[in-house]
Parts: C-alpha cells; structure tokens; sequence
C-alpha cells in the first residue's frame, strides 16, 4: 500500500499547505486516537489510551498542538502535553509513563515555515510501516465521535523537562564529571534550548549558552548542527574545551573542539565504537548508511569489528540493527543511534558518550580520531529527464564499472536518485579529492548523455 502522508519521519511539510494544517491535524489526531482505540478492544482494555504530546519552538505548534489534542480528545484518548522538548525527551517519557504512544510536532532541521508530527510507541521506539498505513486507512473513513461521557482529557506534564535531564545524566557513569571544562551548547532555537545547558551544567561543566533564545521563527536560523559555523566561532571566542550543536528537536549532534575542528557523525561513531572496545565490552558490528565516509568503515574493519550500510535516514539505521541485534549506529548528519542507552538517536546523550570517552582515555578527541582520515567526497546533483530509469543508461554503467575498477578499495561510486524531484545523485569517494572530483564529473556527464 503506497502512503500518502507519511514519510519516512513521519509527516512533514509546509504550514498551510496540505498535510500541515489544523484541519489536518485535528482529522489525524481522530484517526491515530481511533486506531489506538481499536487496539485496546482487540486486548480487551477498559481504559482509555493516552498519549504524550510534545513539539519544538516553532510558532506553528501551539495550533497543531491545541488540533491534535482536540482530535485525540474527540476519539476518547487523554492527553498529557509536554510544551518544547527534545524529540528523544518525548520517546523516554512515552516509555517511562507506560503511555500508549509518543507524538512529536517539529520539522527537526528544517527552517519554521515547516512542521511535521511523529509518533513513537509504547516503548519509544519508532513506529512500523504497518501502523501507518492502519492510520492513513482510518483517516479516509469518516470520524466516529465517542459520545460526551468517553471524552479525552487534556492535562500539562509537570517537570517533563527535569524528568528528560535525569534520565540524560543517567545515561553515563555516576563517576563522570565534566568539572573543569568549558563547554558551548547550541540548540538552534529549537526544543533543547532549555534542557541541554541544563544537563552539561548539572554534569559540572562550565556553559556558555548560544542557540537558546527561540521566538518562534528563529529555528534552526544560522545556529545548531545544520549551521555549526556559529558554534566553531563561539569555541574559539570562548576559548572554551568543546562545543555541542543540535538541531532543531535535538536528536542529531555536530562537535567541535578547543581547536575549533568540527567533527561529524561517522567520526564520532568511530569513536564510540573504539571506547567501547577499550571498555572490553562487545561489539560485533555497527551500522552507518550509503553515505558514511568510507574511511570509517575501513578503520572498523580493521579493529575487526563488522559494518554494514543502510539505506539512508535514521528510521532504517534502526531497522538494521534490529535485524542484526546490533546496539551502534549513525549517520555523517549526526543522528548517533545507541540502543543500550536509548530507544532513538539523542543529541545529548550521544554527546555524553562522546565526552566520556574522552575523558577516560585521557586523549584528546583529535587524538582519538588520528586513524580516521575521511576520504574526499564528491557529490554532483544531475537533473534527469521525467520518469527517465538510470539503470537503463548503458553509457553510465559502463562510467560506474570504469569508476569502480580504477578506484578499487580505495573509494566508491554511489548513484541515487532523489526521491523527491527527478535528479540523480552522484557521489564519488576517493582517497584524493582531485580523484573523486574527476570521476563525479565523468558519471554526471554519463548521467544526461
């Protein structure tokens, strides 16, 4: 069954426009609610399903806050709303309060005339395929309004934000500290600008604050991990030890150190990976996507530790390791997936493990990286004709097969379509810029011959 509205992170798009409008969201709220409802009979439950509600800093949610609560409401689910909190606070609290299911309202690094709602399960892990095609099938049949006495009801958590410090602070040893340290945290305006200072402050550190003044329209806009120029800039006017950027809900992570060298998803994976080794725990493997940087899965190969790509996006970084019953995953963007401290990707806590590790060692993080040298990448955006198959281009195959022999274990070829607009992606990885760049520009030009 192909969705309509769901992606692959739930549904997102511009406010106003279809899916993102109050209409919209009141409809859905019903139909999730209903679906929730259906669940419950088949168990044979007399309670009513409830639900957690958070969302970022964006102006728009508090009307798609106020729609799906009135939706769930009307389906006879209660509420409990959050206010701003990081998309992994919603998934820990929808676990930890034994409610039905998790919704978050954010367009994670996306600029605010976006939004987007997600949901978790029961125990705060993304939701299947199967679920939301059952949600999509409910939102064509008309609504089915409990009568007044089965109403939902609505209530404010308190103290969700606190509860989201402590379990982030839980996530390392009780010996750890960051005293002595000076850390800047970015949260892009976005829904950690409260708790992230918070948790590295009450670890010891020393916090300077950028990225934390939201009004509403300012997510996301040249600060946190899509933007980590202004968090290299602070670092170096601070003079301080390391800088933390996330995004706008808080679960992707960028790093930068007293030097100001920024440091991306794959080679903070890497690093976690190795503390790991060097705490003598097990590790049989560790999944990264299309896009992790080839030198990082061969410096994992020869720790003999096995790895395996998925599909690009989080939501199928978690699908592999739970085939493979594996904890460790990511992405280059900064999505750290570990599954032994949480359920999803988590900016701080993945930060936290990063920290740890270092302070253990005794190294410096550029230290701990010395065997990663990430290998030049060149991506060439090919705009291709309407419906035009690729795959059928024997021009381009013979390119890739030319590429993939001259390059051999010293780089990759990538070709992806976008799923979105009709462009090929090409991308190229080589140990030599001058290399990759030259063999890109050969499959692009293959791409439209």
């Amino acid at each position: 069954m192909t969705r309509q509205y769901f992606g692959t992170d739930g549904i997102r798009g511009t406010v106003g426009e279809e899916p993102i409008t109050a209409d919209f969201a009141l409809r859905l709220g019903h139909a999730v609610g209903r679906v929730l409802q259906q669940g419950f009979q088949k168990r044979g439950s007399l309670r009513a399903p409830a639900v957690l509600i958070g969302k970022d800093t964006r102006i728009s949610g508090y009307m798609m806050e106020s729609a799906l609560e009135a939706g769930f409401a009307s389906a006879g689910v209660d509420v409990l709303l959050t206010g701003p909190l990081p998309t992994p606070g919603v998934a820990y609290l929808t676990r930890a309060l034994r409610l039905d299911l998790g919704v978050v309202i954010s367009a994670s690094h996306n600029a605010y005339p976006d939004n987007g709602i997600k949901f978790f399960s029961a125990k705060g892990e993304k939701l299947p395929d199967a679920w939301e095609q059952s949600v999509e099938a409910a939102l064509a049949e008309p609504p089915q309004w409990v009568d007044s006495a089965r109403l939902g009801r609505a209530r404010r958590l308190a103290d969700a934000q606190g509860r989201y410090v402590e379990f982030c602070k839980s996530t390392v040893s009780g010996e750890m500290t960051l005293k002595g340290l000076k850390l800047v945290v970015d949260a892009a305006h976005g829904a950690a600008y409260q708790v992230a200072p918070a948790v590295f402050h009450e670890l010891g550190a020393n916090v300077v604050s950028i990225g934390c003044s939201p009004n509403g329209t300012n997510i996301n806009a040249g600060f946190g991990a899509t933007s980590p120029q202004a968090l290299v800039a602070a670092v170096k006017e601070h003079q301080a030890d390391y800088g933390v950027a996330l995004d706008g809900d808080a679960d992707r992570l960028q790093l930068v150190d007293g030097q100001g060298r920024l440091y991306n998803g794959d080679e903070l994976l890497y690093l976690m990976a190795m503390d790991r080794l060097a705490q003598g725990e097990a590790l049989p493997g560790v999944v990264g996507t299309l896009m992790t940087n080839m030198a990082v899965e061969v410096a994992l190969v020869q720790q003999g530790i096995a790895f395996v790509r998925a599909k690009v996006g989080d939501r199928y970084v978690l699908e592999e390791l739970g085939r493979r019953g594996w904890l460790l995953g990511g992405e280059g963007s900064g999505h750290l997936l570990a599954l032994d401290k949480h359920s999803t990707g988590d900016g701080i806590v993945s930060a936290l493990q990063v920290l740890q590790a270092v302070q253990r060692s005794g190294r410096t993080l550029a230290e701990l990286l010395s065997a990663v040298t990430l290998f030049p990448q060149t991506l060439i955006n090919v705009r291709v004709a309407e419906g035009s198959d690729w795959q059928r281009n024997a021009g381009l195959a013979r390119e890739i097969d030319a590429a993939s022999k001259a390059l051999g274990q010293s780089g990759r070829v990538l070709i992806r379509p976008s799923g979105t607009e009709p462009v090929l992606r090409v991308m190229v990885e080589a140990r030599e810029s001058a290399v990759s760049e030259a063999w890109a520009r050969r499959l692009a030009e293959a791409a439209v011959a």
